[in-house]
């Protein structure tokens, strides 16, 4: 079962995932999945309570999103750093990202970082996407736009729409590399295969800047591109 998390306001995963076996935890996400919230929570917690990861993890999640309980960022964010500090991968970058917007806990970056990285480390490209763009920002780490292509380049090698969208931005404006339309056009042309509206409306933004030729290499390098192999995070 694979998590489903989105870009947004806010970056979270926000639904049950990683069974740790089959049994009691794989009936709490069938009545997730059902939306009997009360009987996922009767079954979740003993096993967070009794210190299983993925389950502190999705507790974490159910307090986050409001099901089954009342809706609270700190019960959240203590479920989340129970996981996290088992080097759970989706709790480490959901707990990042509440110290990023200060929810449940004290808006800190630098203390965000320090999570969202170890996520990014173990392949997450969530993680990866978020990391890049605190050193895009500079918020938490020194702003540094070469740091963030390397993490922006890792997220869209896995194939993360919004990710390629932001390289293709970084090629577009020549921050932590040269100027590079032809690269902007093909990450810009990736991400809006995928959905991303924001890359459909750069796409024409950068052809108005390009010869027939460039757009044409763009495109070529667009259908021969592939996502790289990645292991799975944990």
């Amino acid at each position: 079962m694979k998590l489903k998390r989105a870009i947004a306001a806010i970056v979270l995963a926000s639904a049950f995932a990683a069974p740790v076996a089959a049994g009691t935890f794989e009936d709490a996400v069938d009545a997730n999945a059902r939306g009997d919230y009360a009987k996922a929570l009767r079954l979740i917690r003993p096993l967070a309570n009794d210190g299983d990861a993925a389950a502190q993890f999705n507790l974490g999640l159910m307090y986050f999103t409001g099901h089954g309980v009342q809706q609270d960022d700190a019960a959240a964010a203590l479920w989340f750093r129970k996981a996290a500090e088992q080097g759970y991968v989706f709790a480490q970058s959901n707990l990042g990202v509440l110290y990023r917007d200060g929810r449940g806990v004290p808006r800190d970056y630098a203390e965000a970082v320090i999570w969202i990285r170890k996520a990014a480390d173990q392949g997450d490209a969530v993680a990866q996407f978020l990391l890049g763009d605190q050193y895009a920002k500079g918020e938490g780490v020194s702003q540094d736009y070469a740091e963030a292509m390397i993490w922006f380049r890792k997220a869209a090698e896995q194939d993360h729409p919004v990710a390629k969208l932001y390289l293709g931005v970084m090629y577009a404006e020549g921050r932590g590399v040269p100027p590079d339309y032809v690269r902007a056009y093909m990450w810009f042309s990736l991400s809006a295969a995928q959905g991303e509206q924001r890359a459909v409306k750069t796409l024409g933004m950068a052809e108005r800047k390009m010869t027939p030729a460039q757009i044409a290499e763009a495109q070529k390098l667009a259908r021969d591109w592939k996502p790289a192999a990645q292991p799975s995070p944990r």
